[in-house]
This record gives structure tokens, C-alpha cells and sequence, in this order.
């Protein structure tokens, strides 16, 4: 028998991960409270308005605005800025879709460009060589929580006077050279859907120190409204966004664990480097210099298939997901998804721009195909264990290694490529 669990033999973890969501007696207490004030509603209650303010001073900023989930904190953010028809707005090509679907809800248009063959965040060189007469933004992903290159980031959009959003869906509790991220552009943004380092199910947030990008996003995110006017005021274009009390409930209990987490997933993920690292063919994200705290909503890494046998990236998930070790799938890239390819885009464009040519759709992206089809994540909950957990998660990864070409000459199951 075959000591590949994928091809019968016994799965190298038997002892579970921790559970996600993480809670306790404190959500429940925190729910009951919502529930007998029978105050259900953000406008007139407390509770998301105190975690408003509390996960701003968590990450240093002054501002946060919660907001319906993490799509909608860019959507939200992108009107806050006056992003519009005509515009456009660089983003990585190597992120969910909503990144670049948010920019598209404003009527402007996404320009993709490739990620850092290490980092897989957004390539500051490639994001100063799209820059037009027309670039309103940049928006910059912390790909599973390691921040993008916040210094040439910053640096390039002061010199061209153009926003720099950062889409911190990865990267609660982030730190970039000792500086929790979210604050080093005009605003960040973060979701809380049921994957991510804290969760409500679903929510997101809107940060910002400038004072005026925070009174427009309230007012984008509560229908038109402005602080201290009447109810049925409205002043600017505006929608319903807003979070319940019962998710901000909740995630004010979440934000009190975050911290500790943070510490605890950062440990374990630079333990994995090590041992990873050691096997052939294993090549984790890089860490880089200036990332002095990594969230890690993910932990990515690597596989050269020359080193496993020439196996799909697919047959090695299959082989990981068998041995008792969990997955999360990577994203495609960008440029590839139907909605582009197909020009479905172009019906969120006017005048000129809906019409022209535009070239980063024919344009090379190695790095993000790269990323999007060689690389493996391990999701943020299996980093809550222990030591004993990573090498055995380890000791997974090296066994598959051993027993590559076995796997190689296997034949593929149906359910593998379903």
C-alpha cells in the first residue's frame, strides 16, 4: 500500500486545527446585550460606532467607518474620493475580484498590472509606468496579509498627487516597519467575512486620518446624509451601507483576541519558513525587510513541479487536502476572468473609455500566473495551533515530496478535477 493518504495509505494528521470562528461566552453576552435593548439598528445604538472607534485606535487611526462588507468599503471609499467616469485606478492583477469591481461600481476603470515575483503584492516599478493623465488612485493589496512595498507606494503617489487606497482584507493587525497598515495612504479598507482574522460573517471598514475622506465616506455609506443635520437631509450621492449593531457587537468582542492572534499566526508562519524551506521545491512568500508583523490571513507558498514529479498544482492540493492538511484556493488573475475577457466591463464605462483599447488586457502577467496557479495557502486558522501542528504540517509537505513520482504515475480520481 501506498504511503500517500491520497492513494490509501494513512493521512500524516490525525489532530484537528482549531476551529474558526474563535468564541466564547463574551459574543454570546455581547449579542444577548443587543438583543434586550431592542436597539437592532447602527443609527440610534452603540455598539458599532464603539467598534468603529476602537479598530481605528488599533491601527492608528483616527477614523472608521463600518460598512456593510469589505467590496463595499472600497465601493464606499472610491465615492468618498470623487472616483468617477474618465478615471482610472491602478490595481494589482493578482487579487479577488472586487478590488478592481468596486473601482468598475464607480464608473472608472481598473488598470492591472503584475505583482513581485516574492511577495506576490503589487510591483511598485510597473505601478509608476501605468500612470496617466487619468489616474485618480492606486489601490495596493497586502496579499495574504504581507503589506505591499509601503514606502515606494507612498512615495510614488505624493509625487503624483494620486490617492493610495490600501485593501487590507488580509492584513488585520499588519505592520509595516513597526506601523500597523491602513493609514499610509488617504484610507484602508478591511472585510470581516467569515475567512478572515476577525469575523461577523460578514462587515467591513473604511480607516482614514484625513478628516474630510471620513465625513464623506459617512455620508456615501448613510445614504447622503451629513453629521448634525436633519434626518431626511441629503447632500451628496449616497446608499445604505451600514453595519448592524449585532455584527458590531460581535466584532468589538473579535477585535480583543486580535492582537495575541496576530502574534501567535506570525510565530508559527516564520516557523514554516524554516521548515518549508528546507524542502526541495518549496519556496514560501517572502518576507520582506520592511514587514515587521505579518497577519497572515493566509500562508502561501510555492511548488516547483519539477521538484514533485511534474505534478498539476492541483494534484498537489489533492495530496495535501488528504493528508489531513487544509487548503484555500488562490485567486485567478484578474485579466483572465469573464467579465473582462468578454468586455462585460465595458457597460460600466462612458465616452471614450468604453470604446479604446485597452492594453493591460493583452498585456504579460508572469508573475501573477505564477502566483495564481504554482502557489499553495494554508488558511489562517490552521496557524493558530501549536508547534507541533506546523511540523506536522511539515511533515505532510515532505511527504509528498518523497513520494512524487509515485503520485506522478498514479491515475487521476474524477473528484480531483471535478
Amino acid at each position: 500500500m501506498s504511503e500517500l493518504a491520497l492513494l490509501g495509505g494513512r493521512k500524516a494528521k490525525n489532530k484537528a486545527f482549531p476551529e474558526w470562528p474563535m468564541y466564547d461566552d463574551k459574543e454570546r453576552r455581547a449579542l444577548m446585550d443587543v438583543l434586550e435593548s431592542r436597539v437592532w439598528w447602527r443609527t440610534p445604538g452603540t455598539k458599532t460606532l464603539e467598534f468603529e472607534r476602537a479598530f481605528a485606535a488599533f491601527h492608528g487611526a483616527r477614523h472608521g467607518v463600518a460598512v456593510t462588507n469589505g467590496t463595499a468599503a472600497i465601493e464606499v471609499i472610491m465615492a468618498a474620493l470623487n472616483i468617477g467616469p474618465g478615471d482610472e485606478v491602478i490595481v494589482p492583477d493578482f487579487t479577488f475580484i472586487a478590488t478592481a469591481s468596486a473601482v468598475l461600481f464607480a464608473g472608472a476603470l481598473p488598470v492591472m498590472v503584475d505583482v513581485r515575483p516574492d511577495t506576490y503584492c503589487i510591483d511598485p516599478d510597473l505601478v509608476e509606468a501605468a500612470i496617466t493623465p487619468r489616474t485618480k488612485a492606486i489601490i495596493a493589496v497586502h496579499m495574504g496579509g504581507h503589506p505591499a512595498d509601503l514606502d515606494r507606494l507612498s512615495k510614488i503617489a505624493r509625487e503624483h498627487n494620486l490617492a493610495l487606497v490600501e485593501d487590507s482584507s488580509h492584513a488585520h493587525g499588519s505592520e509595516w516597519r513597526g506601523r500597523r497598515i491602513g493609514t499610509f495612504g488617504k484610507a484602508g479598507t478591511f472585510s470581516f467575512q467569515s475567512s478572515k482574522l476577525i469575523t461577523a460573517g460578514e462587515g467591513g471598514m473604511i480607516i482614514t486620518n484625513d478628516d474630510e475622506v471620513e465625513r464623506l465616506a459617512r455620508s456615501v455609506h448613510d445614504c447622503g446624509r451629513m453629521p448634525g443635520e436633519w434626518f431626511y437631509s441629503h447632500f451628496i450621492y449616497g446608499s445604505n451601507y451600514r453595519l448592524s449593531e449585532w455584527q458590531g457587537a460581535v466584532l468589538n468582542v473579535q477585535l480583543t483576541r486580535l492582537d495575541k492572534q496576530t502574534a501567535h499566526r506570525h510565530k508559527n508562519a516564520r516557523l514554516l519558513d524554516q521548515l518549508l524551506g528546507e524542502i526541495e521545491g518549496m519556496t514560501p512568500q517572502k518576507l520582506d525587510a520592511g514587514c515587521t508583523r505579518n497577519g497572515q490571513y493566509a500562508y502561501i507558498f510555492h511548488v516547483d513541479r519539477d521538484a514533485f514529479g511534474g505534478i498539476s498544482t492541483e494534484r498537489f492540493i489533492a495530496a495535501m487536502n488528504a493528508e489531513g492538511i487544509p487548503n484555500q484556493a488562490s485567486y485567478p488573475p484578474l485579466h483572465d476572468l469573464d467579465v473582462f475577457k468578454s468586455g462585460e466591463y465595458r457597460k460600466k464605462l462612458t465616452g471614450r473609455q468604453a470604446e479604446e483599447t485597452h492594453a493591460f488586457l493583452k498585456g504579460k502577467f508572469p508573475h501573477t500566473h505564477r502566483a495564481a496557479w504554482e502557489t499553495v495557502w494554508i488558511p489562517q486558522p490552521a496557524l493558530l495551533g501549536d508547534e507541533e501542528d506546523m511540523h506536522e504540517i511539515a511533515t505532510a509537505v515532505k511527504k509528498i515530496h518523497d513520494h512524487a513520482g509515485e503520485l506522478a504515475a498514479a491515475p487521476v480520481a474524477v473528484r480531483e478535477t471535478a
